[in-house]
């Protein structure tokens, strides 16, 4: 079992990936590891700016694409994706995927709150007009805000 897990992290610097691009493997071990330390200092940094929304979006989802981009100097793209789903990195993938979609459908879930709550606010300086919504939603959802 351990002899193919030592050839396949062999065979990751193999003339096989040289398809890739022209760089020789000890280049591309070293732009590996570049990428992957440019991509958790700019995720420490976006920390720094976390009161600051798009800027930590934007430092965050770089930082996250140059790491887990550096894989592919490596090996290349292509392989990089087939070999996600191998049985020993399955549930790291299955994690970070699930985690990157939970995070959007939280932002979503959070911006149509904070939408809603806007509305209402809104609506409360017009006299009658929370009652009138209110009334409605019962009306029409069997629902009372």
């Amino acid at each position: 079992m351990w002899n193919n897990d030592e050839e396949r992290t062999e065979s990751f610097l193999d003339e096989e990936s040289e398809g890739l691009c022209s760089l020789s493997a000890t280049q591309r071990l070293y732009a590996s590891a570049a990428c992957l330390l440019s991509g958790i200092v700019l995720m420490f940094l976006s920390f720094v700016v976390f009161a600051i929304p798009i800027k930590f979006a934007l430092l965050f989802t770089f930082g996250n694409v140059l790491a887990v981009g550096s894989t592919a100097f490596l090996m290349g793209p292509e392989q990089q994706l087939r070999m996600m789903f191998d049985s020993v990195r399955v549930y790291a993938t299955a994690v970070y995927i699930g985690f990157v979609i939970h995070s959007k459908i939280l932002t979503l879930l959070a911006v149509i709150c904070e939408i809603c709550a806007l509305v209402w606010y809104c609506l409360s300086y017009i006299p009658f007009a929370r009652r009138i919504v209110s009334d409605l939603m019962i009306r029409f959802c069997d629902t009372e805000l």
